[in-house]
């Protein structure tokens, strides 16, 4: 479990603003719904499986 702090170093400072196909748009957000989560919870956990995978190049 993290700590406060580690928390804290994790603060979500930035924003990302992308242009998406409006219907791919509204099925995200409709079975993100559906699984109960988020969209932003899914893009960061996206990035972060991207940025491990791609990493290690």
């Amino acid at each position: 479990m993290r700590s406060k702090k580690d928390k804290k170093s994790k603060k979500k400072d930035s924003q990302l603003l992308i242009r998406v196909n409006k219907e791919e748009r509204d099925r995200f957000l409709e079975i993100c719904e559906e699984l109960d989560t988020s969209a932003a919870r899914e893009i960061r956990r996206f990035m972060r499986g991207f940025i491990t995978e791609n990493e290690k190049l």
